[in-house]
Parts: C-alpha cells; sequence; structure tokens
C-alpha cells in the first residue's frame, strides 16, 4: 500500500498521472491562452446606448379635504370598530395598532392623502385623525406664496428671472 501511494506522489512530481484523469480533460481540455484568443476574437462591437431615464413627474402633495370628511371618517370609524363603538366616536382610541392600521390605509387610499410616517405615532384617537384629515395642504413654495402675496408697500422684493 505504502508503494502505491509513493508511486503516485511520484508521478505526480513528474506529472505522469497516475490513476487519474488530466485536468484539462474535465475542463474542456483548453488552456486559458487558447480560451482568450477565442473570446478576443468572439467580441462584437457594441454601440454604447445611453439608457433612457424616463422620471415621473414629481408627486403633488395638494389636499383639499372635502366637505364630508367627518361623515366619512365617522362612517370608517363605525365600520372598522363595529357595535364595540362608544357613545361619541370622535374618542374612540386608536392604540390597537391593527384598529388603526385599517383605518388609516381606508382613508388613504380613498382621499388619495397619507398620513406620513413621521406623524403616525400622533393619532392616538379619530379626533386626531379628524384635524389631521381636515387641515389643507398646500403643493407651493414659500417663494412662490410670498410672490403670490400682497406685500405692504414698504417691502420690495427684487426677484431675478
Amino acid at each position: 500500500m505504502a508503494a502505491a501511494i509513493g508511486l503516485r506522489v511520484v508521478g505526480r512530481r513528474l506529472g505522469l498521472g497516475l490513476g487519474r484523469t488530466p485536468r484539462r480533460a474535465l475542463w474542456g481540455g483548453h488552456s486559458k491562452k487558447e480560451e482568450k484568443e477565442v473570446e478576443e476574437n468572439s467580441i462584437i462591437p457594441q454601440e454604447k446606448k445611453e439608457p433612457s431615464l424616463i422620471c415621473p413627474p414629481p408627486r403633488s402633495r395638494k389636499y383639499v379635504p372635502p366637505e364630508n370628511i367627518q361623515s366619512i371618517l365617522e362612517a370608517r370609524v363605525k365600520e372598522i370598530c363595529g357595535p364595540s363603538l362608544a357613545g361619541n366616536w370622535l374618542q374612540t382610541s386608536l392604540k390597537d395598532n391593527r384598529l388603526k392600521y385599517q383605518l388609516l390605509a381606508q382613508l388613504a387610499a380613498e382621499l388619495g392623502h397619507a398620513v406620513p410616517n413621521s406623524q403616525l405615532h400622533l393619532m392616538c384617537s379619530a379626533q386626531d385623525v379628524l384635524t389631521f384629515y381636515s387641515t389643507p395642504v398646500k403643493d407651493m413654495l414659500k417663494f412662490d406664496e410670498l410672490c403670490a402675496a400682497e406685500l405692504p408697500p414698504n417691502l420690495k422684493i427684487a426677484w431675478e428671472r
């Protein structure tokens, strides 16, 4: 047994490959030099095209609350809470996260205006939700508001355009 192992080691050093298949037979029989030559010949020059970037228009954050926002919210609160609703629906607690999620998700889909993540912790009751959805949101910059506003006669703003 030791003699067979010794022959195998000597055979490896001499490159005889006793009892084993040569590496090239396992990997297709091509050397790396041959592969590089084939790759260089098979490369077809392609024109570099600039990717077409189609940017969507910026989302408008403008929100005008509907006139019947209180009745819409009352209907949603009664629908979600069901018969367990107390007398005053505005005092309905939103401590249960599942209840809060259902209410806010339905209102966001219906009204097209979602509560931002930074204000979710402020929604503790139906009154807080009513206050949020009753507040209109303008989609104007402060500079645009200054342009549109009537300024006092002693204030002059020179806008460069």
